[in-house]
């Protein structure tokens, strides 16, 4: 009996330490479940009631070639600076890429700090000036130290909000799951020791910090607002980002209001909270040109569903940093089959910020566009120079209106597809209007190569490689990538 019961001792162990594996692994399985459904914060994936506008326009960077030369014909970082002098009440700004980390082997105008010098005297000459600046992790190098400008802005009395990414939804679930899991209890703050990967000579960072990094989570909305004027565009105001070619609109009425609110929505999530401010419109507005505010996931809706009204004889036209987003394609290539028109001015992605690209996703979607549609659908590759072709345009034409959307937003998975903050506009305007012929004469332009060389001809990067084909239909299916 003796021996029996030293016996059962041991079993009696094992079943506690496989209880306790048990409930650990039932813990764990539920934590990794639930990173798949976590919610978009309240506020986002945000669409906005189509308004009137008191003045729209229409504004573009171009990097490009003439004559042997390479031209930089920018404007859109003067119109956020001017638009900055001239606010009396509030200024809102959400940027996603706010920072003068580079390799130093090349040297970019100094964005960050032109801008941060801006705020700050804009806010000494009217105090009482409202400033809420809204930014990204990935210039505090996701906790790992505060970046001088952010730390200036504040010191200035400006409000800055850092947006809170562990509220978003995870594009990649199974890596955020295992990060929440065993990794968010850590933080990512202290003393660093790696190498910063954008720059040799800014902070070292923490190995808690890049795993972070790889839940690739970001607030990628660029919008300024004031009491003045609204901008939604693709640029930067990033040193490195200084010569890319971009786009912006600039607006004027009551769709600042839908703007304001969904950055409240980000500050509130964020930990942060501005409700006492308001666009006050002008009574006179243009006529039929309507404008709305779609966000996040939105954006992918409207885009779609563009695609899908148009009949044979329209045409579509798209100028994009980014394409992969598999709904998208599809429909371009129904739309083709339609007899829609179909013109895409595409990034080769071969240079990013000194590192040589592997031409995913792009080139791998223009082939597969093009073979489809056999030959229908026209692609260019805008010809780069180490800057990039960011912008982030779609124009639908038919008889007698066009419908335009751009903005922050890559037509890709992690960029409208609720995972990622967006902030576009959609503008609905007849064939003849000003803010209309502007964006069509932009296309004719860089397509037609009107005075300098701008883009290229698809068979340059034309590229059929199965592997990479692969690679890019993996990452844009499980998250795990930067597109």
């Amino acid at each position: 009996m003796k021996k029996l019961k030293l016996l059962e001792i041991p079993v009696q162990k094992q079943n506690i330490k496989l209880l306790k594996a048990g409930l650990l692994l039932s813990l764990l399985t539920v934590l990794l479940i639930n990173s798949f459904f976590i919610p978009m914060p309240e506020g986002t994936s945000y669409e906005g009631s189509f308004s009137d506008v008191s003045n729209i326009e229409f504004i573009y960077d171009l990097s490009y070639k003439k004559n042997g030369e390479v031209v930089r014909e920018h404007r859109i970082f003067q119109e956020l600076i001017d638009l900055i002098e001239g606010a009396e009440e509030f200024i809102i700004i959400d940027m996603f890429l706010f920072n003068d980390d580079y390799s130093r082997k090349n040297e970019f105008p100094k964005l960050s700090e032109k801008l941060t010098d801006t705020l700050i005297q804009q806010k000494e000459k009217r105090p009482n000036l409202k400033i809420m600046f809204i930014t990204d992790e990935i210039n505090n190098f996701y906790g790992a130290y505060e970046s001088n400008h952010l730390k200036q802005l504040k010191s200035n009395d400006i409000d800055v909000v850092v947006t809170d990414s562990t509220k978003m939804r995870n594009p990649n679930p199974l890596y955020s799951g295992f990060w929440k899991t065993f990794l968010q209890w850590f933080g990512t703050e202290g003393k660093g020791w790696i190498r910063n990967p954008f720059s040799e000579d800014s902070p070292k960072v923490t190995l808690r910090s890049y795993l972070k990094l790889l839940k690739f989570k970001a607030n990628h909305r660029k919008v300024l607002i004031t009491d003045k004027a609204a901008i939604v565009t693709s640029a930067n105001p990033h040193d490195a980002s200084a010569y890319h070619s971009n786009i912006a609109f600039k607006v004027e009425g009551e769709v600042i209001n839908d703007l304001i609110k969904t950055e409240q929505a980000v500050a509130k999530f964020s930990g942060n909270d501005f409700e006492d401010i308001e666009y006050i419109s002008s009574e006179s507005t243009i006529e039929d040109i309507k404008v709305m505010v779609i966000t996040e996931g939105k954006i992918r809706q409207h885009i779609v569903d563009g695609i899908k009204a148009t009949k044979a004889d329209d045409r579509i036209t798209i100028g994009m940093f980014y394409l992969a987003e598999r709904r998208i394609i599809k429909e371009l290539i129904k739309a083709s089959d339609r007899g829609v028109d179909i013109r895409l001015i595409l990034d080769a992605n071969k240079d990013a910020f000194g590192i040589e690209k592997n031409g995913i996703p792009n080139r791998q979607v223009a082939t597969e566009l093009v073979k489809k549609s056999k030959g229908k659908i026209q692609v260019k590759w805008y010809n780069t120079y180490g800057e990039q072709y960011h912008a982030k345009l779609m124009v639908i034409e038919n008889d007698h209106a066009a419908t335009i959307i751009g903005g922050s937003a890559n037509f890709t998975v992690r960029n409208i597809g609720d995972y990622n903050l967006e902030t576009n506009l959609k503008i609905v305007a007849p064939k003849e209007s000003r803010i209309t012929g502007d964006v069509l004469e932009y296309f004719d332009r860089i397509w037609e190569n009107q005075e300098g060389n701008y883009t290229v001809d698809f068979s340059k990067y034309q590229e059929e490689n199965f592997f990479k084909t692969m690679m890019y239909r993996f990452q844009e299916w499980s998250g795990l990538s930067t597109f």
